[in-house]
């Protein structure tokens, strides 16, 4: 009987995932490079007390944004992002990842006398040095002023589902928020943001939150440090910004679901080992709205973007997970 049930339950996620690849879906938000220097180290400098790091090997991938959408692509579906980068080395590197990685831009994404936003990581013996970060003012990241006109809010009707990934940096605004989404419920489109408080922007009306636990805090008005409380957490987010559904990460702790400005359940982590939580939201985010865009119930969705999410912490550096994964990890 345990394994009819068994198979019924990898069943009916293979055939979640099926429907998944063929969705298509928008992006929208901060464009990122990440880079990854991995090395070794076994001497301090005579320069300064600082280690010295032996450069074994160098990694770049898509980050923020671009890592949402890689997610989703590693999963089938379609993709095109809209975010802002430059016309630098890192720019050009940014765009042939998203091209190799079959995922579409509109070429205004690519601006002159921009810096794109490069965020390059030094790991010695699988631990993270330091992080050295390159940007420019939020203003240069304006994706309304690079678009021009209104033409290009039409393009959003095209969509499944639609994800905004807000890393803060500028590209995100109030307008685009509220236009988008607008556009978005007259179609029955999916809408869903992985929120940064800091950014300002308020997402009232959408389908989906999915904040982590500081984030919520702050959402909610108590502040990093506030206590907790996940009923009165959920209930201030909820008379807030009015989302449909809101999901919590909690970390170690998984995932906080509710419905309605009410708790519907958590879910535990399905983490087996952590090397690196980052990007860990960027795939959160990709599999809860995919599901939701398939039909999956809300509690469907944050259990199979919590699985999602533990195999990517299983890996260093921002990462992916393909199906064949995912369906491993069920049988587990």
């Amino acid at each position: 009987m345990q394994r009819k049930l068994n198979e019924n339950k990898v069943n009916h996620w293979e055939n979640l995932l099926e429907r998944i690849a063929k969705l298509r879906v928008l992006v929208i938000g901060d464009l990122m490079l990440d880079r990854y220097v991995f090395g070794d180290a076994h001497r301090i400098s005579p320069e300064a007390p600082v280690p010295v790091v032996d450069i074994e090997r160098e990694k770049e991938t898509l980050g923020a944004a671009g890592n949402v959408a890689l997610n989703l692509r590693s999963i089938g579906a379609g993709v095109e992002v809209l975010g802002i980068f430059g016309e630098d080395i890192p720019g050009e590197r940014l765009k042939h990842l998203l091209s190799a990685h079959g995922i579409r831009f509109d070429p205004r994404c690519q601006q002159k006398n921009v810096r794109t936003i490069l965020k390059t990581r030094v790991i010695v013996r699988g631990q993270q040095l330091c992080r050295l970060d390159v940007e420019d003012l939020p203003e240069k990241y304006d994706l309304e002023r690079a678009m021009g006109g209104e033409e290009w809010l039409a393009r959003v009707r095209d969509w499944d589902a639609i994800i905004f990934s807000d890393y803060a940096k500028g590209v995100m605004t109030q307008g685009i928020a509220d236009r988008v989404i607008g556009v978005a419920r007259s179609r029955g489109i999916i809408t869903a943001a992985d929120p940064k408080p800091k950014s300002g922007v308020q997402f009232r009306g959408i389908d989906l939150l999915k904040p982590n636990k500081s984030e919520a805090l702050e959402m909610a008005g108590v502040g990093i440090h506030g206590r907790f409380s996940t009923t009165e957490i959920c209930r201030a987010i909820f008379t807030r910004q009015r989302p449909k559904y809101l999901v919590i990460t909690l970390g170690q702790e998984g995932m906080l679901v509710a419905e309605g400005g009410e708790i519907v359940g958590q879910i535990a982590s399905d983490a087996r080992e952590i090397f690196d939580v980052s990007g860990a939201g960027d795939t959160a985010i990709a599999f809860l709205t995919v599901a939701l865009a398939a039909r999956e119930s809300i509690i469907g969705a944050a259990k199979l973007a919590n699985l999602a999410s533990g195999v990517v912490v299983g890996k260093i550096g921002t990462a992916t997970v393909t199906a064949n994964e995912i369906l491993g990890a069920m049988r587990l």
